[in-house]
């Protein structure tokens, strides 16, 4: 059953709901517990997402005046092209409301923000674990085949 959202930019007023989306949404990628997000940065990402100085924006989807899905995304110069790029980095929705659109709904708003700036492409990564945002992601954009690596800074390389 299709229900009825409305895709928006995220504001001030948002913070309370946002939180508890954040909160499943690290809860699913295993920060949660002695893992979860510091305090101090889920404070400095929900800084970024209202500081229009930053590249870093938000966007909810609302329904019946209730926060059921976020997307964070970041606009970013690359080296292939003039323009810049877009990176989706988070995308999730209310469990409680999975297939009725809210996915979807996000990253056709993340794609026209996108455009509006100029960029000439997007890109997001997932886990290959993650088959059922897979499904939707299939049906928006090319999988490029991409593997991601990861190092953190001040470790020495085994």
């Amino acid at each position: 059953m299709e229900s009825t959202f409305t895709i928006r930019d995220i504001t001030e007023a948002d913070y309370d709901e946002w939180a508890a989306l954040w909160a499943q949404y690290n809860a699913f990628y295993g920060r949660v517990g002695l893992t979860a997000l510091p305090q101090h940065i889920i404070q400095s990402t929900w800084a970024r997402l209202l500081d229009e100085s930053e590249p870093v924006y938000g966007l909810v989807a609302e329904h019946d005046g209730r926060l059921v899905g976020l997307a964070h995304y970041i606009f970013h110069r690359n080296t292939i092209t003039i323009e810049n790029t877009a990176y989706l980095q988070d995308l999730f929705s209310d469990p409680e409301k999975r297939e009725q659109g809210i996915g979807r709904g996000l990253i056709s708003a993340f794609y026209e923000r996108a455009q509006q700036v100029g960029t000439v492409g997007v890109y997001w990564h997932t886990q290959g674990t993650n088959k059922a945002a897979m499904r939707l992601y299939d049906k928006v954009a090319t999988n490029t085949e991409f593997v991601v690596y990861r190092h953190k800074v001040g470790r020495k390389p085994t």
